[in-house]
């Protein structure tokens, strides 16, 4: 198998198997029995199911080459989506080396970081740069893989439990000195990386409905049971509670309640021994996501265990009652968020479906009022798409926004999923000082993710709780301006809500009488700043998912290339200009001694390189110190095949040519290098195939002639010593510079000689005027017109026979 073949096919394959990791899916009275393992293979998962079934999902990607890190633009990315209800998720990462189409075990082991991150990429920083001011950096896992054979190495991430949705991963290759090699010159070590995703889920979940009971009978070799039950938009608080446990030691059970995924071990948990009533209560719950509840046996307790289950959910726009289990849901009313008041109908669940043998019955429960289960209107904001990654979103009636004094004013941003989450979301306050009437106000607001931050405690300036985080902005009368980024952000609906505060020796307390105006712009760009003036943000994209990311120049570093701590300075970008424009100079000397010698074209062709040369290293350089008269493609373009053409007739001309044999020769190398540039422009052969076939012509050209003369061409020692000897050496050196020592740091002043070797070398070797031939050539005619008849002049005497006279010549002008 090829190295280039991924182990498995990409895509995805499932294979459903019996096992018991640690709970099982439980429904009805009674626990599910597990049957005999067995397993089978399957090519889709759209198959009726068991209760107790877990099915594996494998997923694999086709390997890639990696490469060392200089920005996140360098990076490789990988997109999985791990499916609901998965109970555990295996990457296995395959790493291997390649060198000339075979194995690398003669490469040198780079280590390979691998970034996690569920929802969006991940925001990495290995080198250690400095962020853009105002931007929040999101956290992800890293790995690191060390090799363990010669030519390949294996590294395996496990999660349990992990959230659903889309995952990335980045990988990458240390920073190297950033050596400049050319293309084919020596056969590269490539170092592959194929991730692929093993994800175990358990099918047929039991689906808790709110207000309803649901009775539970637990075997003694079973040690769980998992629920989950679905949390709408506008619900404050989840109510989870075990009624009549009855076990051999009392009530036996861990009641463990998470959002998303089935619970850990750190998720939220009660000891159902140690309370009662057992009651887990889950305030500021994620809207429109699955919560579920783990019902664990505590360890060695024998017999069956007996409980009943249930789950409460409190209506934030009515926090005296609990959400009623017979509202239509969300999706049958069609309703969008409210404008109007608070107390307007909420969005709820649909009703459990029945049956003859229902066990799941309505019960009702007494629900205490919280002072912080109220939510206010949540007002939409409009989208307006203007380009990739630019996103602008609207608010109605705005964008200045009036914040009371007695609620918070909220507005959900919704970013789609997959689409929205390779840019940078920026959120932008503005305070209208005028409108405070003088009072010392901060309007505080707290931007979170996928709920709405309500706090019961007016006076709170916290945009955090046990189980939410959020991100805080301020703005006062000293301060009226406040930003925010957030790269890569999570795709979903992400909540502003804006309070405002009056500030005194106490500290902040609710104002009175005093409405603040903040101007609010909320957008989305694909780079932070577009990247500044010393960085280029490029729009990139791994299979069908599209991510932006800066580059940056001149020795700025980080995420918006804001960092300088190795950024070249303005003197330093005008040197390393000025070195590399005028070192195109020297490339004058070789054009006087061409017109000298009478080598017209090939002086043409120099004063063509030496002009695109300049003007191209102006264009090509990384700081502000820039100056381009053409497209850059169509300069370097030039640039290159001047270069390539300077060779071309130079070793031509050296092989003296007939005339007419040279100048075909000179048109048939124009075209063919023309068309090689268009095809690789860095390719090795681009300039070492024209360079020996030009030698070749002059190697067969001199032979020629030293056969024909019997003695060495060029026949002259001192041709040899001070002209053909230091020119080879020169260009020689002006060859190993350019292949073995250029670098990107030392690129400037080496490539500057390179330029100063390779004119002095024309000049040495673009041989002589040729000398004229000492042969007599044809005697100078007489100017005439047309044609004359000579005619003997005894002839014109009559001294000779009229028969016997001839035509003594025939003159032509």
């Amino acid at each position: 198998m090829a190295l280039s073949q991924p182990l498995l096919p990409p895509g995805c394959w499932t294979l459903a198997t019996y096992s018991e990791p640690g709970w099982w899916a439980c429904s009805g009275r009674g626990a599910t029995q597990p049957p005999p393992q067995s397993f089978t293979l399957l090519r889709a998962p759209r198959v009726s199911f068991a209760d107790g079934l877990f099915v594996t999902d494998y997923f694999t990607r086709t390997p890639r080459k990696l490469s060392p890190f200089r920005s996140f633009a360098s990076i490789e990315l990988f997109h999985f989506h791990i499916p609901e209800d998965t109970v555990i998720a295996v990457w296995n990462l395959i790493t291997f080396k390649e060198q000339g189409g075979t194995f690398g075990d003669q490469c040198p082991d780079r280590s390979i970081t691998v970034y996690f991150r569920s929802g969006a990429p991940s925001v990495i920083n290995p080198l250690h740069t400095h962020f853009p001011r105002d931007t929040a950096v999101p956290g992800s896992f890293a790995l690191t893989l060390t090799w363990t054979l010669p030519n390949r190495t294996t590294g395996v991430f496990n999660v349990t439990s992990p959230l659903p949705g889309d995952w990335f991963l980045a990988a990458h290759l240390p920073k190297d000195e950033g050596k400049i090699s050319v293309k084919g010159l020596y056969e590269e070590c490539q170092y592959l990386f194929q991730p692929q995703l093993i994800v175990q889920r358990l099918v047929n979940i039991a689906v808790l409905y709110p207000g309803h009971v649901t009775e539970q009978s637990m075997a003694p070799h079973n040690r769980s049971c998992l629920y989950k039950v679905f949390v709408p938009s506008y619900t404050s608080r989840v109510l989870v509670e075990v009624l009549r446990c009855r076990g051999a030691e009392g009530c036996p059970l861990w009641l463990r309640v998470r959002a998303k995924a089935p619970p850990l071990h750190n998720s939220t948990t009660l000891d159902c021994r140690e309370h009662t009533p057992c009651q887990l209560a889950q305030d500021l719950p994620f809207w429109q996501h699955w919560y579920y509840v783990l019902v664990e046996k505590h360890p060695g307790v024998p017999g069956t265990v007996s409980f009943q289950v249930t789950v409460q959910l409190t209506d934030c726009s009515r926090p005296s009652l609990a959400r009623p289990p017979f509202l239509p849901s969300s999706a049958s009313m069609n309703m969008p968020h409210s404008f109007g008041s608070a107390g307007g109908l909420a969005l709820g669940d649909s009703p459990p479906p029945t049956s003859p043998n229902d066990t799941k019955h309505p019960v009702s429960i007494p629900v205490p009022s919280h002072a912080g289960e109220r939510c206010w209107p949540v007002r939409p904001t409009l989208r307006n798409e203007l380009d990739t990654f630019s996103v602008h979103f609207y608010i109605f009636f705005g964008p200045n926004v009036s914040v009371p004094p007695d609620r918070p004013a909220v507005f959900v941003i919704n970013l789609l999923p997959v689409l929205d989450s390779g840019g940078v979301l920026n959120l932008e306050l503005r305070l209208n000082v005028s409108s405070l009437c003088g009072e010392n106000v901060t309007v505080f607001g707290c931007l979170n993710h996928e709920v709405p931050l309500t706090s019961g405690d007016n006076t709170s300036v916290t945009c955090e709780t046990e189980s939410l985080a959020g991100f805080l902005l301020s703005v006062n009368a000293t301060a009226s301006l406040s930003r925010l980024r957030i790269p890569y952000p999570q795709t979903g609906s992400w909540y502003l809500s804006l309070r405002s505060l009056c500030a005194t020796e106490h500290g902040f307390e609710p104002c009175t009488n005093v409405t603040a105006e903040v101007y609010l712009r909320a957008y989305l760009s694909p780079c932070i700043n577009d990247c500044g003036i010393y960085g280029q943000c490029k729009l990139l994209r791994t299979n069908n998912y599209l991510y932006a990311a800066c580059e940056c120049k001149a020795g700025w570093n980080g995420w918006g290339c804001t960092d300088n701590a190795e950024a070249f300075s303005y003197g330093f970008q005008l040197l390393s200009t000025l070195l590399l424009c005028l070192s195109n100079v020297m490339f004058v000397p070789p054009v006087a001694i061409a017109v000298r010698s009478h080598y017209l074209l090939e002086a043409a062709v120099y004063i063509f390189t030496m002009f695109f040369s300049t003007f191209y290293h102006a264009c090509d350089q990384p700081g502000i110190v820039v100056f381009c008269i053409m497209e850059y493609d169509v300069l370097q373009f030039c640039d290159f095949l001047g270069s390539l053409m300077s060779v071309w007739v130079t070793v031509i001309a050296m092989a003296r040519l007939q005339p007419i044999v040279k100048q075909v020769l000179y048109l048939l190398g124009a075209m063919l290098l023309s068309m090689a540039l268009q095809m690789d422009r860095h390719g090795l052969w681009n300039l070492l195939g024209p360079s020996l076939f030009a030698l070749g012509i002059m190697a067969v050209a001199w032979t020629a002639r030293t056969i024909r003369r019997r003695h060495c061409y060029p026949p002259t020692w001192k041709r040899w010593a001070f002209y053909l000897c230091p020119g080879a050496l020169i260009a020689a050196a002006a060859v190993l510079l350019y292949a073995f020592v250029e670098t990107e740091e030392n690129y400037f002043y080496i490539h500057s000689i390179w330029h100063l070797l390779i004119a002095g070398s024309v000049g040495f070797l673009l041989p002589p005027r040729a000398k004229p031939s000492r042969r007599l050539g044809p005697l100078p005619r007489r100017k005439g017109c047309g044609y004359q008849l000579c005619v003997n002049e005894q002839e014109e005497l009559g001294l000779v026979d009229p028969a016997v006279a001839s035509i003594n010549s025939i003159c032509t002008s």
